[in-house]
Parts: C-alpha cells; structure tokens; sequence
C-alpha cells in the first residue's frame, strides 16, 4: 500500500514536472509577433508627452509575454491611408524585445503637415497602427566594432539610442560608443535622461556630446551650433582604429554634411544605399 501511495506521488510530482517544463518551453518557443511580409494591428495603451510636439507612444502585443522580434538595428513600417492614397513610414522602436514584454514603444515627433507623425499623434488610447517588419540593412552584434561613433538629430536618435542600450545591458559587449547629438534647443533633446544614465553607469565606454542651435542663456555645458569637422574630429572615433564603424541618422541636411565630412576625416564613402558591414552606414 505505501509502495503504491509513493508511486502515485512521484507520478504526480513528474507530472507537474513535466507540465512546468512544457510552459517554459513554449514561451522560449514563442515566435516573433512581427510578420514581415504582413501588417497587423497594434492598439495605442499609453502615450507619454516629452516636448510640445513629440511624444513616446506605447503599443500593446496579443500577448503580455509577446515581443515584437526586431533585430538590433533595425525598424518597422507603418502604414496608414491619408486622403486616399496608401503611406508608408519606417519607425525604429526605443524598445528591445529584452526589455519589452507584451508591448513596445516608438518615440515620434509630430509635424504640422506630416502623414504617418500625424497620424500617430491625432491617436487615443485603443486606436490601432497597422505594422510591418522588420526591415533594414541594419543588425547589430555584439563586439563587432571596438569603436562606434554615432552623430544623430532630433528623433534621428532613436535607432542610435536601441543600440546604445544594448550594448549598456550586456555585460559582454565592451563595444566603445561615441555620440554627437544636435538639436534646436535644450528642450527639443529627446532621451536626455536615458543617455546620461547610461554614461554615468559606464564613462569610460560611452560618451555623449549635445550641440544645440539655440543654447539657453547660461548652465550650458554642451556644444554650439552644427555638427563640423572640428566636432567630430574631437568627440567621435578616428577612422584609422583598426574596427571602427560611424553611424548617422537625422534630417537630410545634416546627414549629408556629415557624409562628406566623414571622407574628409578618413572614412569610407557612405554608400547610396548603406549595407551591412558598411564603414559608414545611414539609418
């Protein structure tokens, strides 16, 4: 009678073992939400204002341990039908799949007479943008460049800011990071907070310079004006460092100034289209 009660019992014990195990599993398993040749609908759960006309929008997955499954790098497509017509816009969530369960977040800046920024900033809490990815030439790992620079304007930085952050939360990668960020003015710098946590964790592997076009009147510790040759000769890394990649995301003008720029100082050509494993890549 106890040999058969103890048998129940290990049966029991194996049992729920083996029911635990499966449930772990099938999370590990779980495919990624996005589809790439697909758009589906994300609903609008929180809405956080970070200046007058930018925001960071949470979007809510299926399911509360869903990620959204985007490489490091790379961005989405959003889609959206203005006066008739179909429109397209790439966004890079802040996000990482690591950090974000069951949702994820796009910072966006609103224009008066943009398409897609308009359309995310008129939504309310439940509205749905319809989503697609990943897509991008972009997928970043883990030490594979010593050396980062990184130049970005206004939400330009998001992209830069995912990368930054991955590298911040892995122990592993000993990735250097070097970023010049420009904006109009000291309230129009989006993720301040974020970055200069990051740096303070770790000033020896990531550093930050902020220019600003219109500085306030004192207690301004940053840059002045355009992003120059003599800015990034000082703050970004030398293109003679034996693994070094520069990255650029902004508004066209200072993109394309930093492109020249960049061969000026020793780097690559930006291609028309940057590719993986490109010196110089443009988000």
């Amino acid at each position: 009678m106890a040999d058969n009660s103890s048998r129940i019992v290990i049966a029991l014990i194996v049992l729920v073992a083996i029911i635990l195990v499966g449930r772990v599993l099938s999370k590990r398993q779980r495919p990624a939400v996005l589809i790439p040749d697909q758009f589906q609908e994300f609903p609008l759960i929180m809405k956080t204002n970070l200046t007058h006309n930018t925001a960071l929008y949470r979007f809510g997955l299926p399911g509360a341990d869903d990620v959204l499954g985007l490489p490091i790098g790379q961005h989405i497509s959003i889609r959206a039908e203005i006066e008739g017509k179909e429109i397209l816009r790439s966004y890079t969530p802040t996000s990482l799949d690591t950090d974000a369960k069951g949702c994820f977040e796009l910072l966006v800046k609103t224009y008066e007479k943009g398409n897609i920024s308009k359309v995310i900033g008129e939504l309310n809490i439940g509205d749905k943008i319809q989503v697609r990815g990943p897509k991008g030439f972009y997928q970043y790992m883990p030490n594979m460049y010593t050396h980062i620079g990184m130049v970005a304007g206004g939400t330009g930085i998001s992209p830069m800011y995912q990368i930054i952050k991955a590298i911040a939360t892995n122990p592993a990668d000993r990735t250097k990071v070097f970023l010049v960020y420009g904006n109009v003015t000291e309230d129009d710098i989006l993720l301040k907070a974020e970055l200069d946590a990051i740096v303070r964790s770790n000033p020896a592997q990531f550093k930050v310079r902020y220019l600003l076009d219109k500085p306030p009147a004192d207690e301004w510790e940053g840059g002045v004006g355009y992003v120059t040759e003599e800015v990034m000769r000082e703050y970004l890394p030398s293109a003679k460092e034996p693994a070094v990649q520069l990255l650029i995301c902004g508004p066209r003008p200072m993109v394309s100034s930093v492109k020249k720029t960049a061969v000026t100082l020793g780097f690559d050509k930006a291609k028309p289209i940057s590719k993986m494993g490109d010196q110089v890549f443009v988000f």
